[in-house]
């Protein structure tokens, strides 16, 4: 044991570990000083227990946009360094960015100021992935993709090994799908009686429907990505990067016959420009509304059209992925599984009506 003559009443010794200890001692009253001489802990203890009061704890600020360690902030920007999330195409990143911010800003529990962001991944339950999603049960679909991007923070905190589970392994959420439905042959005949060759709106409808393209793609279709020498049309999908060649059809090519190549898009504004994806929407719900057509005949669903259309005519599953650029294949399945139950149908109710009417024809 030695005493500090520069420090009244200190002594140190050796613990059983060979580490160096300190203690306060004075009037029969031992108290344990934490640390090392210089280090704050060490001063700040050793002048509370000279002045006979409780050691003051260091006050911690937060640093303004720190993020806590091991937390759902810390998890999503690991998320944006996976080789996963660098693959995805902008319009993906961005409807995941959006999301998970919503999720990272939401209260833990409704008034109360705790956000998700700042708390550990790993307290979090299954309950509370429950709860959560039925904050969005007027959005039931909004609530399927958030899970999706939680699922992706999830993830890695098992890579970093901060958790063993996933809670929401097996959690089934399956809101009711429609999605955008096919226009109806009626439809489409509506639409063409009341939009001739070479208008906008039927050049928009064309390339939407014999295509099989996203609105995103609609807009950005190019005179340069068409040989009509040897009939096809290549382009690269902008959701997903997928690069597709095409054979351009009679259909398409009769509404591309009159165009004049004014701009390096197909598709032009009044003024000349191209349009945004954005007003495409907009522009094929007043199109549609002008020819007297019901609401729900959207851009998206002209290529759900030609999905039945080539799923109607025998095209197979792979086929249907090819044209489509599905990189799943439930979705071309949908389309396979629709119209093979409406062949079938209609095949085994020949063969009904062909029994019935020989037995007539017999009586």
């Amino acid at each position: 044991m030695t005493n500090d003559d520069r420090r009244p009443y200190l002594s140190s010794f050796q613990d059983r570990h060979g580490r160096t200890r300190w203690r306060y001692r004075r009037s029969g009253k031992t108290i344990s000083i934490p640390g090392q001489p210089g280090e704050p802990c060490f001063e700040e203890a050793y002048q509370a227990a000279i002045e006979g009061r409780p050691a003051r704890k260091a006050v911690v600020v937060a640093h303004p946009g720190a993020t806590v360690p091991k937390s759902f902030r810390d998890a999503w920007k690991r998320v944006l360094r996976t080789p996963e999330w660098i693959r995805h195409d902008d319009a993906t990143k961005a409807k995941n960015i959006r999301l998970a911010e919503e999720f990272l800003n939401l209260p833990v529990v409704a008034d109360d100021p705790s956000l998700w962001a700042e708390m550990l991944v790993e307290d979090i339950k299954r309950r509370h992935i429950k709860d959560i999603l039925a904050r969005f049960s007027a959005t039931p679909h909004k609530a399927k993709h958030l899970l999706v991007t939680i699922r992706k923070m999830l993830h890695v905190a098992l890579d970093e090994e901060w958790i063993e589970v996933d809670p929401t392994y097996k959690l089934a959420y399956r809101p009711e799908y429609k999605g955008w439905r096919a226009w109806t042959e009626a439809e489409r005949e509506a639409f063409e009686a009341r939009w001739a060759i070479g208008t906008t709106p039927r050049t928009c409808y064309a390339l939407a429907l014999w295509l099989g393209n996203r609105r995103s793609d609609v807009a950005k279709v190019t005179w340069d990505m068409f040989d009509f020498r040897r009939g096809v049309v290549m382009f690269e999908q902008t959701k997903g990067g997928k690069r597709l060649v095409l054979p351009i059809t009679p259909m398409l090519r009769d509404a591309l016959a009159p165009l004049p190549r004014a701009g390096d898009t197909v598709l032009l504004t009044a003024y000349g420009k191209p349009f945004s994806e954005k007003s495409l929407t907009g522009r094929m719900a007043d199109w549609t509304h002008s020819a007297g057509m019901p609401k729900g005949c959207t851009m998206h669903g002209l290529r759900k059209s030609l999905g039945k259309l080539l799923a109607e005519g025998g095209a197979s599953t792979r086929q249907l992925m090819e044209t489509l650029g599905h990189d799943d294949i439930e979705h071309a399945e949908l389309y396979s599984r629709e119209a093979s139950q409406a062949i079938l149908a209609r095949d085994a109710m020949n063969k009904v009506t062909r029994l019935v009417q020989g037995k007539k024809k017999r009586g």
